[in-house]
């Protein structure tokens, strides 16, 4: 760096120099420009008087001692924002880091508690495949189910049910002997239902005139090692089902609703009824 400053003093200079040369050349004059010119002190009286400071004995020109309190206190800003970066970014880690575990407890305690609830269905085995009950640890008990559902036929249609004036014949009596024939084939018609030894099964079927609608109950009875919901439901599904095939030419805006389970007896949960 030393050089260059030299090297600029220089050239300020190198016209005054190069003028005396030129003239000792053209007057033929031979005699040696003044060596005092490009002196060393001269160089430095030069550079003083360009920087303000005297050079050092070995060339260096600036202080021999540098300060170093301004450079400081502009660091220590840095410094202090550098440390609440780091701050801040190990707190962003630590979130995440507990975000993540809470996610993680969270999907824990959702597996378990799918695993609970997968252990109550008796239908899915211990990987999630369908399966059959095994019953033949259960005790033979007198066991009873009732079930319902109505269909909607329309004031239309209800007057003709209500004459016996269908096409297909008598809609109510040909719906009760397919709800009974339902009952008996439900574990042809659910695949995981067992084959129950039925000792009753009874379908009703009653005409609604406040809603234009066919009422229908059925009730299946059995003593054996599982229920007979299932029986029942598909009783009044069936009769249900015929009542619309016996009355769909004169209208197929009919409805099949609320099929359910009333009530229900014995086997290990014992006495059921909705609404109680």
């Amino acid at each position: 760096m030393i050089s260059m400053l030299r090297r600029a003093v220089f050239l300020r200079r190198f016209p005054a120099v190069i003028s005396p040369i030129k003239r000792a050349f053209s007057s033929k004059i031979h005699d040696e420009i003044d060596p005092q010119i490009m002196n060393i002190h001269e160089l430095n009286q030069e550079m003083k008087s360009i920087f303000g400071e005297e050079p050092s004995p070995d060339g260096f020109s600036g202080p021999t001692t540098m300060d170093f309190s301004e450079l400081k206190s502009k660091i220590e800003p840095l410094k202090s924002a550098n440390l609440e970066n780091s701050d801040f970014r190990s707190h962003i880690e630590y979130q995440k880091s507990t975000r993540s575990s809470k996610n993680d407890s969270q999907a824990i305690e959702q597996s378990a508690k799918v695993a609970c609830d997968m252990s109550k269905l008796t239908h899915v085995g211990i990987s999630g495949e369908a399966q059959m009950v095994d019953v033949s640890s259960k005790d033979n008990t007198k066991r009873t189910a009732l079930a319902c559902c109505k269909v909607i036929l329309g004031k239309r249609v209800f007057d003709l049910v209500l004459a016996n004036q269908m096409g297909k014949g008598d809609v109510l009596g040909v719906a009760k002997i397919a709800g009974i024939n339902g009952a008996k084939q439900t574990s042809s018609l659910i695949p995981l239902c067992h084959n129950i030894s039925l000792t009753h099964v009874r379908v009703d079927l009653r005409l609604n005139p406040e809603d234009f609608s066919v009422d229908i109950e059925g009730e299946a009875s059995c003593t054996g090692k599982t229920g007979v919901e299932m029986e029942a439901m598909t009783a009044v599904s069936v009769a249900g089902l015929t009542v619309y095939d016996m009355c769909k030419a004169a209208s197929k805006d009919i409805s099949i609703t609320d099929v359910r389970l009333e009530r229900k007896t014995g086997g290990k949960s014992g006495y059921w009824s909705r609404g109680e």
